[in-house]
């Protein structure tokens, strides 16, 4: 035996040539080979980098926004955004399944030999050749030798088999077989694996879409109107989606993301959300969320009852319901409706979250679709000092502005405008407004309209003030007065002048209702293009213009105080008010709104947003991290050694020859090797040299 033939490789070579063979042991050779079990073992790695790192099942609309119009196309098309079911993630693992499988079949016999033969053949060339070797010429008898050693190898744990050869006995020893069992258990421990990520890679949806058989749903519609062709019936494979459900009210559905769209999966059984709770920190910040749920299926006497929370899930039936986020359940909401066309006209409406109320203003009927509403809204403070340290639960470096609730206002045309406005004024340096918010698509942040609140923290005041701009009679009348007081003050006391500018103010008046400031100053500049002392002609307009509409106001505020104009009086309070007051006026030409929708009361309903699971090769893949961690432990920390002697009479005596060989820990076995040598020394006396 050569020394090759004593080495212990982790996996057993095979020996030939590639001359003669045919086509299908080619294919096998090459399935089974080292280097495809490798590279498809950094294909999964890689991919699960990617599905580690990139947010997996996400709407597409946020991909877009996230990696803009090329590169989410890319990853679209590579199907980065589902990974683990993407079909040339499931052939790669299925490729797996099949070379792992063909490498255990190819060395399963030589392992098993392995594990089983003695290698009692052993020739004593080969035996000398070996690092751990020694021979004792000794007085002992054969069989006297033989029983000692056998006891000394058996005292170290060997398994030993004696085998007779001529007048040599041989002695085979070997301990520690279970390593070789490490290279079967970690190869079938990938197919394990690989079988369990198939199971749980949806083949069936998979198969469906395939066929065609199973079509995306974009729309926002009810479940009762998803057609037959984007549902799945119960126990179509591993599940992964997620399902909002308002208190008082049960689901037997759960919609799983696919692409640009949505699935429904149909349940075995419904959930039904009796209460829905939220504890959260002194500044307003959620705590904790958790939902009383009770399970009803069919084939059980009496309801599953139990309270979840993050990280404390219900499983029934293989599937595993968690606590995975909140949203408003319906909210009734009544809000007052200031008409923005200068009547002065306001209307209460009612409805609740995700209704759909009917609104005409103008001879145009729009439709108001109910989006969300918020109990709390914590931002940061701007008072708080930046510098101080901000815990979890503390009230520093944040502020409650209270509730708040999101519409869309959709033109027949189908155009729509987000809307986001708070419920109660908000302190903005020092000055309290109402916010309302506008865009026109997600892509975009709101833009912010500010009105001023009064006194009696109301919109009354700069409603009125709004009211009073859109009346031809008090505006003439207010820009009349403007235009003597200016002209007096110059020393021009002429008439018709101040017919002529006060005409000009009504127009300014006019343009600043239209399309704001930006409108008016354009107006202006264009109308004393070329005039000589144009920038003097612009510095009186806008003087003008900005008497005008504080005569406005004092006509506001002397109607709210039932006292003659004569004697308003204003403060420093009320001219901060008119400034605002002339900001928010320019502000809402480009609100893009008909009316300005106030909160007044609302009662607040929640919902639970529940993510439901349901993995069938889960328990598969962690019986096959089991087997691998088994496997690996063999492999590295249970060393196969064999050990023969070799005993042969010599004239009167004996000699003995014993020689071992590790796999691994060398230096282990060279003590081990030593303790042999010494009870061989002690119990076997050594033969007198002649």
């Amino acid at each position: 035996m050569t020394d090759s033939e004593l080495s212990l490789s982790a996996a057993p070579r095979e020996r030939s040539t590639s001359r003669g063979k045919s086509a299908g042991r080619i294919v096998l050779e090459f399935l089974g080979s080292m280097n495809l079990a490798i590279t498809l073992l950094v294909a999964v790695a890689i991919a699960s980098v990617i599905g580690t790192v990139l947010q997996q099942n996400e709407p597409y609309a946020d991909y877009v926004l996230k990696f803009g119009p090329f590169w989410f196309e890319v990853f679209a098309s590579l199907g980065l955004y589902d990974v683990y079911s993407a079909g040339w993630f499931l052939a790669i693992m299925a490729f797996l399944v099949v070379s792992t499988s063909v490498c255990v079949w190819r060395h399963l016999p030589m392992v098993w030999r392995e594990v089983t033969r003695y290698r009692d053949h052993v020739r004593e060339r080969s035996l000398t050749a070996l690092r751990h070797h020694r021979r004792w010429q000794l007085a002992a008898s054969v069989e006297d030798t033989a029983l000692v050693a056998r006891g000394l190898l058996e005292g170290h744990g060997y398994r030993v088999r004696t085998r007779q050869r001529g007048e040599t006995t041989v002695i085979a020893a070997m301990k520690g077989r279970a390593n070789r069992l490490g290279y079967l258990f970690t190869h079938i421990a990938v197919v394990v694996i690989a079988v369990g990520a198939l199971a749980d890679g949806n083949l069936p949806l998979k198969l469906r879409e395939l066929t065609g058989d199973l079509r995306v749903e974009t729309r926002n519609i009810p479940v009762s109107q998803v057609p037959a062709e984007s549902r799945l019936p119960v126990g179509s494979g591993s599940i992964r989606g997620s399902v909002t459900i308002p208190e008082g009210a049960g689901a037997g559905v759960v919609f799983l993301q696919l692409r640009d769209g949505y699935v429904v999966q149909d349940l075995p059984f419904d959930i039904l959300v009796e209460d829905f709770r939220i504890r959260h920190y002194p500044n307003g910040q959620p705590k904790s969320f958790e939902s009383d749920l009770v399970v009803r299926d069919p084939d059980l006497d009496e309801p599953v009852r139990k309270t979840i929370s993050v990280n404390d899930p219900l499983t029934h039936d293989g599937y595993t319901i968690y606590q995975a986020s909140f949203s408003d359940g319906g909210s009734a909401l009544e809000m007052r409706a200031w008409a923005l066309d200068g009547s002065g006209a306001h209307s209460t409406l009612e409805g609740r979250v995700f209704d759909e109320l009917r609104l005409e203003t103008g001879g145009v009927q729009r439709t108001l679709e109910l989006d969300d509403f918020n109990l709390f809204n914590v931002t940061g403070d701007p008072r708080a000092d930046p510098r101080a340290v901000r815990q979890a639960g503390s009230e520093e470096g944040f502020r409650n502005v209270g509730p708040s609730f999101t519409y869309r206002l959709r033109r027949p045309s189908g155009e729509a405008r987000e809307y986001h406005t708070y419920m109660a004024p908000v302190e903005v340096d020092g000055r309290w407004y109402y916010l309302s918010g506008v865009r026109d698509s997600a892509a975009e942040t709101f833009r912010y309209l500010h009105l001023p609140a009064d006194a009696d923290m109301s919109l009354e005041t700069f409603m009125a003030f709004h009211t009073r701009l859109h009346d031809e009679q008090a505006v003439a009348a207010a820009s009349r007065r403007a235009a003597e007081q200016l002209l007096s003050g110059m020393g021009l006391a002429d008439g018709d002048l101040a017919g002529r500018v006060a005409v000009t103010a009504q127009d300014m008046i006019s343009e600043l209702l239209a399309g704001g400031f930006g409108v008016v100053r354009e107006r202006l500049e264009a109308r004393v293009a070329g005039a000589e002392r144009a920038e003097m002609l612009l510095e009186f307009s806008r003087a003008v213009l900005q008497r005008t509409l504080f005569e406005v106001y004092r006509d506001v505020l002397a109607a709210g105080s039932d006292r003659p104009l004569d004697e308003v009086q204003t403060d420093a309070g009320q001219r901060a008010f008119f400034e605002d007051a002339v900001d928010g006026v320019s502000a809402l030409a480009e609100y893009g709104a008909p009316v300005f929708l106030e909160l007044e009361d609302f009662e607040h309903r929640q919902a639970t947003g529940l993510q439901i699971t349901r993995a069938p090769g889960k328990n598969v893949v962690y019986a096959g991290c089991g087997l691998l961690v088994a496997g690996i432990f063999l492999l590295f920390y249970v060393s196969h050694r064999r050990v023969w002697a070799l005993v042969t009479p010599r004239g009167a005596g004996t000699e003995l020859l014993l020689a071992g060989v590790s796999q691994r820990r060398p230096e282990g076995f060279e003590g081990e090797f030593e303790s042999l040598e010494a009870g061989v020394d002690r119990h076997l006396p050594p033969r007198d040299e002649e």
